[in-house]
Parts: C-alpha cells; structure tokens; sequence
C-alpha cells in the first residue's frame, strides 16, 4: 500500500438529502406547539391555560429539539461516509471463474467425430479439469433453452459427474440458443462468482463448447455485452466441416435410424466454424478447432493465463480511510442524552403559592 496525500472526500454524498429530515423536524415542532397553544387557549380560556402549562419548561424542550437535531446532523454525515487520507492499493487477483457451456442440442450427437461430438466434448472437458486445478468452474448446459448443472466450484469431482451425465435430455427445449445461455452465464457469475470491488477482481470467462450450429438470433450482441462486463468468451469447435447425419437412439442406447425433416430426408449438419470463430472475437476471446489428439486444451489454459496476468499486471486501486464512526458514536451518544431531557420546570416553592387558596371556599 502506497501513501499518496489527505483530502477530504464523502463516499456517499447523497445522503446530505436528509438533512432536509431535520427542517422538517424543526418545522412541524413549532407548527404543533402553536396548535396546542391555540387549542388550549379556547378550550380553558386565556387566564385558566397558562396555569396549566406553568409546569413545562420551554426552554427545556426547545433544548431537547436541539440536542436531537445535532445527534441526527452527526448521524446523516456518518452516513455520507467520510473519508481522509488516500492510498494507493494494488488489485488482487483471485484466480480465474470459467463458466462451461456445453451445446447438448441433437446436431451434438453426429458421428462425424468418434464416438461422437458429445462424447469427444465431454472426454476433453473433463481433461480440461485436470490441467487447471484450483479455478472456480461450473457447468450449463444449453440447447434451445438453459440449465445451470453445476454453478461455479474447485470441487473437480462433482464437476467431473455432471459433464459426464450431459445429454440431449439436460435440457428442456431442443435447438440452439447462444444468445439465451449467455445471458444465464452472466447471471451465474453474478450470483455464484466472487464480488468484485475496487481491490478484488477474477477473470471471468465463459467457454463454449458446440459444433455451432446456432439457430436464433441476438448472439454476437449478447457476446459483446458481455464483453462489456469484463467476460471474455472462448469457443471450442465440435465436428468436422464434412458434417454427419444425426443418430437416433432408444432409450437402451441401440441406433434406430438417422433425423429426418418435414419433408423426410435426412437431416446433415456440418460444424459453423465460422460462427463460432465471430462470437469468439465479439466476445474478445479466441476460437479454438477441436480435434483428436490436438494441443488445443492447452492453448486455451495458457491463454487464460495470459489473459489474468495482463490483467492484474499493473492495476492499481485508490483507497480512503473511512471516518464515519467518529460522527456516528457523537450522534448516537447526543440522540440518547435528549431521551434524559425533561421538558418539566423545576418546582419552587412560590410556583405552589401560586395556586394555593386559588379554590378555597370561604365558611
């Protein structure tokens, strides 16, 4: 921590709003001690009311008002948080949060690749987690709609279970919505990664796993809002450019036959390279090309590291040391002392003389 230089600065000042609070305060007090004053005087008259009220010390309550307003000054400067004195921090970094998104659609199960692209998706992502040990992961799986399997963690294990149990049946709606799992992975970080403030920051990431084939609209502007947000966006490419016809399977896993359209010819899909390559760079990230026996796993986990060391490298944050305690103990001492002020005069003995024979009745 470097020491810069002392300057006076209020961390929320807004809150000086309130001091409207204490006009306001002061104000009704007056207008209700002239209504009561008023009130009084037709109810008993002028000459019975001031012997009604010889007992109250104005002077005391106007004391007491005083004595509150000044603990409620102290308390709404509290509250504006000042700060003296400025330092300078560097940021902590606190590792990397990556966020899986793994395309389960139909197109994913294609043989094209072996055993499939699903199958050589959910091999590699679990090497993936061999390789970067320690980072906070978690897993959705998306089609036409989004699941949250597994939000972010360092438990290797459970992360390991839930990317072996993705299929087309993790999801609720079939197709491929980019635009809808980015949104939910921006909200999976917001929810489930670490908060971020002036001093702490993680690189967030988000890798997308797919052979492409996005059918909505609205992805590379999703992209680039999340980019926004300081979320890069990687793709990782499944399948081959020759594409495959999709498998259809029973529930026991035995091959009943290939997809086919309204129309009923067999359904090819072939991997969208070239998608997946815009989203990457909308997102500020980079594409990768899935293939057997391929470095790009590693690529990928060296570029991750590149991306947090360039972005902690030099970054440094301005720190204030927060003063609000001192006025906040005043206001709460002085708001607890008028709860001792009394408004009620100090008995004398001429103030009992005043009243006495005042009701004797002659014999």
């Amino acid at each position: 921590m470097i020491p810069t230089y002392d300057i006076l600065k209020w961390g929320s000042f807004e809150s000086f709003y309130a001091l409207g609070l204490i006009v306001a305060l002061i104000i009704l007090f007056f207008v209700f001690e002239k209504i009561f004053s008023v009130r009084l005087g037709k109810k008993f008259g002028s000459r019975i009311a001031p012997y009604l009220t010889q007992s109250v010390s104005y002077f005391k309550r106007r004391m007491q008002l005083a004595v509150q307003c000044l603990g409620l000054l102290f308390v709404i400067v509290a509250l504006a948080r000042p700060q003296l004195g400025a330092s300078q921090q560097e940021v902590r970094s606190e590792g990397i949060e990556l966020l899986i998104l793994a395309d389960v659609s139909e197109s994913m199960m294609a043989e094209d690749v072996r055993p499939s692209r699903l199958a050589q998706m959910k091999i590699e992502l679990s090497q993936l987690l061999d390789i970067m040990p320690g980072n906070k992961i978690g897993v959705i799986a998306f089609a036409g709609s989004s699941s949250l399997l597994c939000p972010l963690t360092t438990d290797p294990n459970a992360l390991k279970m839930y990317i072996d149990s993705l299929d087309i049946n993790s999801v609720s709606t079939q197709g491929t919505n980019f635009e809808t799992a980015l949104m939910y992975a921006k909200e999976a970080f917001e929810k489930g990664g670490v908060t971020q403030d002036q001093t702490t920051k993680t690189t967030r990431v988000v890798l997308i796993a797919s052979d492409g084939e996005d059918q909505e609209k609205g992805a590379l502007e999703a992209a680039k809002k999340l980019a926004d947000s300081n979320i890069r966006i990687f793709t990782m490419a499944y399948g081959t450019e020759k594409g495959a016809a999709i498998i259809t399977r029973d529930q026991s896993g035995n091959m009943t036959g290939f997809k086919k359209d309204s129309s009923g010819q067999t359904v090819m899909t072939q991997v969208k390279g070239d998608f997946l390559r815009q989203l990457a760079e909308a997102g500020k990230g980079q594409f990768y090309f899935a293939y057997l026996g391929g470095d790009h796993l590693k690529k990928f986990v060296k570029q991750l590291g590149e991306l947090e060391k360039a972005q902690f490298q030099s970054s440094m944050a301005m720190q204030y040391d927060e003063k609000f305690t001192i006025p906040l103990l005043i206001g709460f001492i002085l708001l607890l002392a008028s709860c001792f002020i009394t408004d009620r005069k100090k008995r004398s003995g001429k103030d009992a003389d005043n009243w006495k024979g005042r009701y004797e009745v002659s014999s």
